[in-house]
């Protein structure tokens, strides 16, 4: 171990299963002694972690087809994490001062096996735009909807860490009209001024259908779904024939207090999706594993040459992290949000 190193570190532990959603007393920032790495381990001192929605769903159990373990009372939270390796085993693939990307955010520090690590490599300009959601995105419209030049494009949640990107790279791949929804009058002005939305279809202020049928008179030809829903519902009113929808989320059911974040039903009219010819598919990461690396590269060059911009919400300090993630669910921030230590 390096002597610079502390001997104790910080990290937050669920500290009891919420009835309803989970809000800051629910957790817990302990202190634990300093692990030291063996031969395959190294340990890295976490720089910037994640605050993601799926965490209700681990929290509230409904795990069933989610490649993640639940997490119980005393466990601690996880999460993409970027952070820098302190202490490594001679023999090992890294270094120390090698900045990586894992999977044990939620801590000030964590040991990770070596092979659990992916080296930052500067493909991106800012280290913390790893922890972007925007493969799935990226993913859901060039496999699943294969967004074509001059398509009309629904974004749902989209002043989220997903929808605050699909939009625009909606656009990159050859949108003609970009059109997305979010529940704050705030968020829609930003979403218009800063990510080149067409439109913005606000929730809570009349039906979804009639506002989307507004934005888009002449009908959709793609959705990007992360909220499911009314909204999924709205969208398959306003589909043309052949539209192609890609089921990215289900935020509607996962972050419903009436439930455990494993479900969201929602009843949508099958004789529409035959007689319009709609495709439905659920995006999942696991399906495409060549897409992160591609999505990467896309994505670096496109930051660089400021055709995209990586809008997120920075939380300073462990501590602020079980708030962080009561804001995220209560979508009072724009964009990804990372905690910041």
């Amino acid at each position: 171990m390096t002597a610079a190193l502390p001997r104790t570190a910080r990290e937050v532990r669920l500290a009891a299963t919420p009835e309803g959603l989970p809000a800051p007393e629910h957790f817990a920032v302990v202190e634990t002694p300093l692990p030291e790495p063996g031969s395959d381990h190294v340990l890295v001192r976490n720089r910037h972690f994640l605050v993601f929605p799926g965490l209700r769903t681990l929290i509230g159990g409904e795990v069933d087809g989610v490649p993640l373990p639940p997490l119980r009372p005393g466990d601690t939270l996880f999460g993409p994490a970027v952070g820098e390796v302190v202490a490594a085993p001679a023999g090992s693939p890294l270094r120390v001062g090698d900045t990586v990307t894992h999977l044990l955010g939620w801590r000030e520090y964590a040991l990770v096996a070596a092979t659990d690590c992916t080296p930052v490599d500067g493909t991106l300009p800012d280290p913390v735009a790893h922890l972007t959601s925007g493969s799935a995105a990226y993913g859901a419209l060039t496999r699943l909807a294969e967004v074509r030049a001059g398509d009309t494009v629904f974004v749902t949640g989209a002043a989220g860490g997903v929808g605050s990107l699909a939009g625009q790279i909606a656009r990159l791949l050859g949108a003609g009209r970009v059109i997305g929804s979010t529940g704050s009058a705030e968020k829609a002005e930003r979403l218009v001024a800063e990510l080149g939305y067409d439109a913005v279809v606000l929730r809570g202020v009349g039906p979804i259908a009639s506002r989307l049928a507004e934005a888009a008179p002449e009908g959709i030809d793609v959705l990007l779904d992360n909220v499911g829903g009314e909204q999924l519902v709205a969208a398959l009113g306003a589909a043309r024939q052949g539209a192609r929808f890609a089921l990215v989320g289900a935020l509607s059911g996962q972050l419903s207090a009436e439930r455990a974040g494993g479900s969201a039903p929602v009843e949508i009219d099958a004789f529409r999706l035959v007689v319009k010819g709609i495709s439905l598919r659920g995006y999942s990461g696991a399906d495409h594993p060549e897409m992160e690396k591609e999505w990467t590269g896309r994505f670096g060059g496109w930051l660089r040459s400021g055709e995209i911009g990586f809008p997120h919400t920075r939380i300073a300090g462990l501590e602020r992290a079980p708030l962080a993630l009561r804001e995220l669910i209560e979508g009072r921030h724009f964009g990804t949000v990372v905690v910041e230590l």
